[in-house]
């Protein structure tokens, strides 16, 4: 039976074009072959455009979900320090003019490796004014910046409380040393103005010069 079929194709293609079998299969496989080439070269813009949405639905798929901001309080720059992504089990915090933001979310940006990883777990708001990426310029101290560099902080925080969940607060600490120094020179100051004050009421009282004692004396 299947001879017979093979006998009745063989036929049929010499009838209908002339070229033996093994010469219509391989010129039939050869133009297979340019048609793929070809298509390939006209290729729908719609298949790039598939293929980056099938990529990036597995790739949602993979990472852990984000998960939902975490009230911290009142914490100091130490504790702070905790958060700056290296535990991923913690949530990704920064702050800005002790205002702290859950940036979890944005871990590609402030996370490890990150462009923007050294600002995390810290208040590094001198830092976003000046756009420093400089040890020094890591911390919450804007004393001394300028108009511009005050107005680009303001653009940041604007940016974080539309983006970033608040979750707490930096407390800052001032150290003892740098209390007294403030306050003693006020207290030497205070010192100062008393002992000029009474000076003036001693000599009125007690002080005769001898012009004025010969005066009584007559």
């Amino acid at each position: 039976m299947a001879l017979l079929l093979w006998q009745t194709l063989k036929e049929a293609i010499h009838s209908y074009t002339g070229l033996s079998p093994v010469v219509f299969f391989t010129a039939l496989a050869l133009a297979f072959s340019i048609y793929q080439v070809v298509s390939g070269w006209f290729a729908s813009p719609f298949d790039d455009v598939r293929r980056h949405q099938r990529a990036r639905s597995s790739a949602a798929e993979e990472a852990p979900p984000i998960p939902q901001p975490v009230q911290v309080g009142e914490i100091t720059e130490e504790e702070l320090k905790q958060y700056d992504g290296s535990d991923p089990q913690k949530p990704l915090l920064m702050a800005i003019k002790h205002q702290i933001y859950d940036v979890t979310q944005s871990r590609m940006f402030y996370g490890p490796g990150g462009p923007y990883a050294l600002f995390a777990g810290k208040d590094a708001s001198r830092a976003l004014a000046k756009m420093s990426f400089e040890e020094k310029d890591l911390t919450w101290d804007i004393s001394g910046l300028g108009p511009f560099e005050l107005e680009a902080l303001q653009d940041w925080e604007y940016k974080f409380k539309s983006k970033y969940a608040t979750v707490g607060t930096v407390k800052v600490t001032v150290p003892e040393a740098e209390t007294a120094s403030m306050s003693e020179p006020a207290e030497t100051d205070d010192g100062n103005a008393h002992v000029t004050k009474q000076e003036p009421t001693v000599l009125d009282k007690n002080l005769e010069t001898p012009a004025e004692s010969d005066v009584k004396n007559e």
